[in-house]
């Protein structure tokens, strides 16, 4: 007998518990409870699903005899990674060519007989280095004091620093979000490749830059630093582009070829800058991101979602050195975003080039993206207080009145979340207060919004205006959520949207246009009016037949 009997629950509470599940034959056991039982087509595909998803994961597949006519070109992609036998690689590139003779197929084999082989032109004629000065003479540039910009010499990076933003002495979710992710990362990092290139374990660096914020170094710890490299100033109880940024930059450079005067000999770090640099997606997060990884020479990917580090086989002669020729880079951090051209993602990669070091490689996060961890209160690390002298220049302005938030509305950690779209029209008013009156009918439901609401010209009346506000949004701009169940209500489903909340584990979503793109990802699709269907619903809600008012609302 199961742990979980479906016909036990509703079709909205089972998604997160079948998740859980890790045991195809419990879950054919509880699919057959459910057929004998209330036998609802959405339940059974949900656990068919499951069942299909871990037989996929247990299925090896064995390179010297696999069907290639049964993979996809990604698929063999993923699969030659992990073969370092060149004759097997080269049996199995007969084969596809004997077989649909794909050429992107064969491209992805050959690229990684190259990669442990080496090119056929790695004996050609060597690059040679021409300094940019002497390459581009003419070259005028605002920027003077970074107008050519070179590599390091026999440069070392290290580690993964994670910025830690605070709001009123405290650490913002989002913080702990990346720390925990950080700490998962260089795990694994540690595991694959044995620390960095001499063998020793690279670690997670938590920088805090504020007042009073050496008080936070200890649960900085907790959840997951290993280092704790802080600096305090009561001028910095406000973000602050400039100082902000050249601390920052003094400490990743501290003790390196490129060391602030009066920090090369810091005890606590021995290399140049860091390996990866993790910023929040936040105001003050993109702001210093960006200044950073500038002053810094390198790059930035904004708005992730999804990070993990693992090798890369480019054969882009910007980045080999030579057209034709493949190169297996270690060590990358791939970070995904979601593109603008529609409902895919993009995966940035920040790779060096021949006499052009691109470090730290660097990705700001939208908060939500990654699970808060658990704090360890037994974890040990290090902390430093990093000194510099703080120019009098860099406060020169002065902020003399300015609004503070008592707190943010934090739309994560609940059951239910109701956003609502620009499909409340021309009553905006009153299509607020149907959503609101639905987040009352749930024990536990939040309210959000979509950028098209807090950016329109709508006019709000009573209460419902206190209900509209920036910290409500979710999207790619706003917060991540991963509910239960989330209600989307005259949202189109723009991509900008989509990275907040497709995560969710069931999907309602209403409205009128037929057409609209959120039906692509949605569970269930009511076409209908919000004005009138969003009060069935709530009726429904309080009668607790949800998900029969939803499955019978529903024309998918």
């Amino acid at each position: 007998m199961p742990e979980i009997d479906p016909t036990d629950h509703e079709i909205a509470d089972l998604g997160p518990k079948i998740k859980e599940v890790d045991d195809a034959d419990e879950l054919r056991e509880m699919l057959e409870l459910e057929e004998d039982g209330e036998d609802r087509p959405p339940v059974k595909t949900l656990i068919e699903s499951r069942i299909e998803k871990l037989e996929e994961d247990d299925a090896e597949v064995d390179p010297e005899s696999v069907d290639l006519s049964d993979l996809t070109v990604a698929d063999i992609a993923n699969l030659v990674r992990g073969v370092d036998d060149a004759d097997v690689l080269r049996e199995m590139l007969e084969r596809e060519e004997a077989g649909q003779d794909r050429k992107t197929a064969k491209g992805q084999i050959e690229d990684r007989i190259e990669s442990i082989e080496g090119s056929d032109d790695e004996d050609g004629e060597e690059l040679e280095y021409v300094p940019p000065e002497e390459k581009h003479p003419d070259l005028d540039h605002p920027t003077a004091d970074k107008q050519w910009v070179e590599r390091l010499e026999d440069a070392e990076y290290r580690d993964m620093w994670v910025y830690c933003e605070t709001q009123h002495g405290e650490l913002i979710d989002v913080s702990m979000e990346m720390l925990g992710k950080a700490r998962q990362l260089m795990d694994d990092y540690n595991d694959r490749y044995g620390g960095d290139e001499d063998g020793e374990p690279e670690d997670v660096v938590a920088v805090l830059i504020g007042d009073s914020v050496g008080d936070l170094a200890e649960q900085v710890i907790e959840f997951g630093a290993d280092r704790v490299v802080s600096l305090e100033d009561d001028r910095l109880e406000r973000f602050r582009h400039k100082p902000y940024t050249e601390i920052f930059c003094s400490m990743a450079r501290a003790g390196g070829q490129v060391a602030d005067e009066g920090h090369e000999d810091v005890d606590w770090k021995d290399y140049d800058e860091p390996r990866y640099t993790v910023f929040p997606a936040t105001n003050n997060g993109r702001d210093l991101s960006a200044l950073v990884q500038g002053e810094l020479d390198s790059g930035l990917a904004s708005d992730c979602s999804g990070l993990y580090i693992e090798e890369a086989m480019i054969s882009n002669p910007a980045k080999t050195g030579n057209p034709g020729d493949s190169k297996e880079f270690e060590r990358i951090l791939h970070m995904k975003r979601p593109d603008f051209s529609g409902f895919e993602y993009s995966t940035i990669l920040c790779i060096d080039k021949p006499f052009r070091d691109f470090h730290p490689q660097g990705a700001s996060v939208i908060p939500g993206s990654f699970d808060l961890p658990e704090p360890d209160s037994e974890r040990e690390g290090e902390v430093v207080e990093y000194e510099m002298d703080l120019d009098d220049d860099w406060f020169a302005v002065d902020v003399t009145e300015f609004d503070t938030l008592d707190s943010g509305i934090d739309l994560t950690g609940h059951d239910v979340v109701v956003a609502m779209g620009r499909g409340i029209g021309d009553s905006p008013t009153e299509g607020i207060e149907l959503g609101l009156d639905l987040v009352d009918a749930f024990d536990d439901a939040a309210f959000g919004l979509s950028r098209g609401v807090i950016t329109s010209s709508y006019n709000f009346e009573g209460h419902v205006e206190s209900y509209i506000g920036e910290d409500r949004q979710i999207g790619e701009s706003g917060q991540v959520v991963e509910p239960d169940v989330y209600v989307a209500a005259g949202i189109s489903g723009a991509i900008q949207h989509k990275v907040g909340m497709d995560e969710s584990d069931t999907i309602v979503a209403i409205n009128s246009d037929p057409d609209a793109d959120i039906r692509g990802f949605s569970d269930y699709y009511i076409e209908g009016d919000l004005f009138e269907v969003l009060p069935r619903l709530t009726e429904a809600v309080e009668a607790g037949e949800l998900a029969t008012a939803v499955a019978e609302a529903s024309d998918d």
